[in-house]
């Protein structure tokens, strides 16, 4: 089953959807997965990338909740505002919404999240502390530094390829820790980051999956989003088989 799925944070409202297996529930509820798109993404993601997963999930029996972050996609609030810290708190948002769920097991609730999504997943770890983490391609705030144009303090709303960028995403990036985040959360995780990434370059995958002290597992021949089917396939299956402890 697919329902729409509709949230409040600080007056706005997050929108995404949730999908749901269709056998019934076990004892102590499904175990499922909050699924975190990246910088200008929504919750679709490239070429379906995002609700195809969950559909493949919802067959493995894992329900799965994809959300737009707030000013992104169908939420509410302007692109002008958004931050990794707004969207460090949508993420808190919907998972304590999935974890109310009738028939979600609150114990085995997951996050996954893709680009900059890999990055606000990382970084909501420690207060989250889903049962397991899965980061496909995840950034680190070094790949938007460059816009901050030599230190100076950046207009309060930069034109990035028709996105209204607003200073404060780029002022607080200087301050962001993730990989430091994912030393204090300590949990199981898996790194998943395609071997021709020329957006995040494979190598700050290997960073990630360093700090985790986890797995990083290469996609031959695939880029940032995974453009082949080949590349889907693989991503899939062994994102599947991790989150249902294989």
């Amino acid at each position: 089953m697919e329902t729409f799925a509709s949230l409040r944070v600080d007056g706005q409202s997050v929108y995404g959807m949730l999908h749901l297996p269709d056998t019934p529930p076990p004892t102590h509820g499904h175990p499922s997965v909050l699924i975190l798109h990246g910088f200008t993404g929504n919750r679709a993601g490239d070429h379906r990338l995002l609700p195809l997963l969950s559909r493949y999930l919802q067959r493995l029996g894992v329900a799965s909740l994809r959300i737009d972050f707030r000013g992104s996609g169908d939420s509410e609030g302007d692109f002008s505002e958004m931050t990794v810290t707004r969207e460090v708190q949508d993420a808190a948002a919907a998972m304590a919404y999935l974890r109310q769920y009738p028939g979600i097991d609150p114990v085995r609730t997951m996050l996954l999240g893709f680009s900059m999504g890999g990055m606000v997943a990382a970084l909501s770890a420690p207060e989250l502390q889903p049962h397991r983490l899965a980061l496909w391609a995840p950034a680190l705030p070094d790949l938007w530094l460059p816009l901050l144009r030599g230190g100076f303090v950046p207009p309060v709303v930069s034109d990035h390829g028709g996105w209204p960028i607003g200073r404060e995403f780029l002022l607080e990036m200087p301050r962001l820790k993730p990989l430091d985040a994912v030393r204090r959360w300590g949990g199981t995780a898996r790194v998943f980051h395609g071997d021709q990434d020329t957006a995040v370059i494979p190598e700050i995958g290997v960073r990630y999956a360093e700090a985790l002290g986890c797995d990083a597992i290469a996609i031959p021949g695939a880029n940032h989003t995974f453009d082949s089917l080949d590349a889907v396939d693989m991503l899939y299956r062994e994102t599947a088989r991790f989150l249902v402890g294989e």
